[in-house]
């Protein structure tokens, strides 16, 4: 199996307080793994500091063969990250939005006509890709940025908590896309409380506790 993203003792102290410590995990191509734990387990800030937004206090993330420490441009290019909250400009359409993120990638404006616009049909935006995101529903733009960051075709895609404010059929949407974009071998970690979604979707799962991990293992385990 390829390991595409690997964490080595990845900790985060917040003054004296340890959010994350010792955090040790592989997670290989083509797996959909679910991140699980109550809140303040530490979840959010591992993700975070994997996909660059903190920098640990200590231990080491390999992604795509990358050290992030050293390399971390070249990491995040490979990389994708979902916040639970879906912040978006609201004074930008659809469309603006993947023409600036593509900007920000070094991607050519016609990814933006192909895939970004494949992306937005896949989440059912086709006929809204000029309309300004200020007019979307929640929902909406949880999956404009899914689309926005499927359109880079990710090596690895981290999402926290993405059926929160999505209807059934959204919520169905987002599961089978997640399970779509693993089956083309890329890494999925995905944080979630909603257990159905994981057990439906997931091919693994890590449990934090109190800042640690206290399990890894199959779904069925």
């Amino acid at each position: 199996m390829t390991t595409l993203l690997e964490l080595d003792g990845l900790s985060r102290r917040f003054g004296t307080r340890w959010a994350v410590q010792g955090l040790s995990a592989r997670l290989h191509a083509g797996e959909v793994v679910g991140f699980l734990g109550p809140n303040g387990a530490g979840k959010t800030t591992s993700i975070k500091m994997i996909a660059g937004l903190l920098v640990p206090s200590s231990g080491r993330i390999v992604l795509d063969q990358i050290d992030v420490a050293k390399r971390p441009e070249d990491a995040k290019r490979r990389l994708a990250y979902i916040p639970d909250r879906p912040y978006v400009p609201e004074r930008l359409s659809a469309r603006e939005l993947l023409v600036y993120i593509a900007g920000l990638y070094g991607l050519d404006d016609a990814v933006v006509d192909t895939r970004g616009m494949e992306e937005l049909a896949r989440f059912g935006l086709k006929g809204r890709e000029d309309d300004l995101l200020g007019t979307y529903s929640h929902g909406m733009r949880q999956r404009v940025l899914l689309a926005a960051a499927l359109m880079r075709s990710p090596r690895v895609l981290l999402v926290d908590e993405p059926m929160v404010g999505l209807d059934p059929q959204g919520m169905r949407l987002v599961k089978r896309v997640l399970r779509e974009v693993a089956d083309t071998g890329a890494v999925v970690l995905m944080s979630t409380h909603t257990l159905d979604v994981v057990e439906e979707v997931c091919d693994r799962v890590l449990v934090m506790g109190r800042g640690r991990l206290v399990a890894d293992g199959t779904v069925a385990e």
